[in-house]
């Protein structure tokens, strides 16, 4: 099982791969909401090098506000070139995994209820759904990597559930488990992966507390992480430590240590 940590705010590569090193982790998830990690901005070359010299790979989390399926075309096409931007970088830095969530859309608030415009328009939802699918099927092709989905609160409603299933008709999308996301909702969203087990690929992995929220460090809350670890060590998923400080992953990594002993 490889375990990866996130690439944190403040710090540069260099810093988390030094950490990689400390902790003996295989991976850091580089996260397209900061401005370093757009792909027209990375440095090929130096990521080579620092992936070579500290003997670590790298995933991608898509930016938060990715939404390749929003209503307004224009938006469609920057994102869409967005991820066919990244699926290129992928390749050239033997990149695995592109995690992103499941964007639900916009409301209206009407005076009894609000409405999801994906739900009011879903011939036109559907239709962007699957032209992304397609285009990142092509694009994909035969190099290997996955396009992992992961939950969010959008995973309770049942159009997401119809608009993954549309993805994972496609043998490059698979699932990404977040642990904290799915404790902090009741646990309202794990049935949708359960649904779907099979595609389970990468897992986002950090405690959480009703007092406290997510994104602890291991052992900070009231999950049973061990249960967590032998779901990804059954479906081969690589675990991202998602604890957004240094010294988070280091408690997360030591917590491992000893609980696996």
């Amino acid at each position: 099982m490889d375990f990866g940590l996130p690439t944190f705010l403040g710090h540069d590569l260099t810093e988390c791969a030094e950490l990689c090193r400390e902790l003996g982790i295989r991976f850091t998830e580089l996260s397209m909401d900061f401005p370093e990690y757009q792909p027209e901005r990375v440095d090929v070359s130096e990521l080579s090098r620092i992936a070579k010299e500290y003997g670590i790979y790298y995933t991608v989390h898509l930016e938060g506000a990715f939404n390749p399926w929003a209503i307004n075309d224009r938006a469609v096409k920057a994102y869409t070139e967005t991820v066919l931007a990244t699926i290129e970088l992928a390749k050239r830095l033997a990149i695995p995994v592109l995690n992103m969530h499941f964007h639900e859309g916009d409301y209206i608030t009407l005076p009894d209820r609000k409405v999801c415009l994906y739900e009011m328009y879903p011939d036109e939802f559907k239709a962007k759904l699957t032209a992304f699918r397609d285009v990142c099927t092509e694009a994909v092709g035969n190099s290997g990597i996955t396009i992992t989905v992961e939950n969010t609160r959008s995973f309770m409603r049942e159009f997401v559930a119809e608009g993954v299933g549309l993805l994972l008709e496609s043998p490059v999308f698979g699932l990404t488990f977040d642990t904290g996301h799915d404790a902090a909702h009741g646990f309202r969203q794990f049935p949708l992966i359960e649904r779907n087990i099979e595609r389970l690929r990468h897992m986002h992995l950090h405690d959480f507390s009703a007092e406290r929220g997510d994104h602890l460090s291991l052992g900070e809350g009231a999950l049973d992480i061990g249960r967590y670890l032998k779901l990804a060590d059954r479906y081969n998923c690589r675990v991202l430590l998602e604890t957004k400080t240094p010294e988070g992953v280091r408690q997360s990594a030591r917590y491992i240590k000893e609980t696996s002993n």
